[in-house]
């Protein structure tokens, strides 16, 4: 099928626009910067989501359109309350009204599970809104969807935005990592490659019109995490827990009385979150350390001297 993604220059985006690719999906990618790992079987539109003329002209031709623009970090969100609705919500309805127009067979949303929480601020109030002109847009003109909200993503190609990557490379740099929240906070982490996966798996018939929650396999503390990212990396870190009310994070569930309720996705085979998490160290590890090279699990530099990890 002709797929467009917009939003596929970022984190989770760009892994989507690949299994899509993978799939044997021809994917185009519409983002407001060039995607760095764009595929050479893989199309590329430079463009912004507020510009409705570009995006009509956009999704013309697809078969299925995937949302993953707009603002994504809650802390961005929070500070940036009036781009978020431009973006997030505006520019939603502008995706929403072009595949309406184009008469697109599915609309595919990058929503959060914080839609059932009463934390997550601005960020939570543009998905709630965003969902409901979906929901809506199905009710009055018959536009397909699958909503799917994500839980704690973490992975390659993230950034200072994730909060795994912004853990590893606080404890790099700092010898200390730090959360606002208590220790006991529980997350479900989710590989960005798992949920890559199961965001193509929606594409089949039975998960359409369905709000889908992609998170991970079993619930672990923020302050476990820490722990594990700690004895992994092998140095003293320090570990720093902020309180107060200031915090736009849930504590042990997202979840109260609210938005219709979804069905929990997970693949059967998943990236253990141990191995993934080491892989995010390696690859932060690698960036900082741009003169070691890894041999067969050692850094060492040009030298073949054993490398620091500090």
């Amino acid at each position: 099928m002709k797929i467009i993604v917009f939003g596929g220059s970022g984190f989770l985006g760009s892994h989507v626009c690949d299994k899509l690719s993978d799939a044997g999906h021809e994917v185009t990618n519409f983002d407001i910067i060039q995607s760095p790992w764009l595929r050479s079987d893989q199309q590329e539109i430079v463009g912004d989501i507020l510009d409705i003329k570009k995006v009509h002209s956009a999704v013309l031709g697809a078969e299925i359109v995937f949302n993953f623009a707009g603002i994504a970090d809650i802390g961005e969100a929070n500070g940036r309350p009036v781009d978020t609705v431009r973006f997030n919500i505006l520019g939603n309805a502008n995706i929403l009204e072009a595949c309406r127009l184009a008469e697109i067979k599915r609309y595919v949303f990058a929503s959060s599970v914080y839609v059932y929480s009463k934390s997550g601020g601005f960020y939570r109030c543009s998905k709630q809104a965003c969902e409901l002109y979906i929901e809506t847009y199905y009710e009055n003109y018959g536009l397909e969807n699958t909503i799917l909200r994500y839980g704690s993503l973490y992975g390659s190609r993230s950034d200072e935005h994730n909060a795994v990557y912004r853990f590893v490379l606080q404890a790099f740099q700092e010898n200390k990592m730090s959360y606002f929240g208590s220790p006991e906070a529980l997350r479900e982490y989710i590989h960005v490659e798992d949920a890559a996966l199961c965001s193509v798996e929606i594409l089949k018939p039975e998960y359409a019109n369905q709000n889908i929650i992609l998170t991970g396999h079993q619930p672990m503390k923020v302050g476990n995490v820490l722990k594990m990212i700690a004895e992994m990396i092998g140095e003293d870190i320090e570990f720093e827990f902020e309180h107060g009310n200031r915090s736009a994070h849930y504590e042990i569930t997202p979840y109260s009385f609210g938005p219709r309720a979804g069905k929990k996705l997970a693949p059967l085979l998943h990236v253990d979150l141990g191995q993934g998490v080491l892989k995010v160290i390696e690859e932060i590890h690698k960036k900082l350390h741009p003169e070691l090279h890894d041999l067969n699990g050692v850094f060492l530099n040009e030298k073949g001297k054993k490398g620091e990890s500090q």
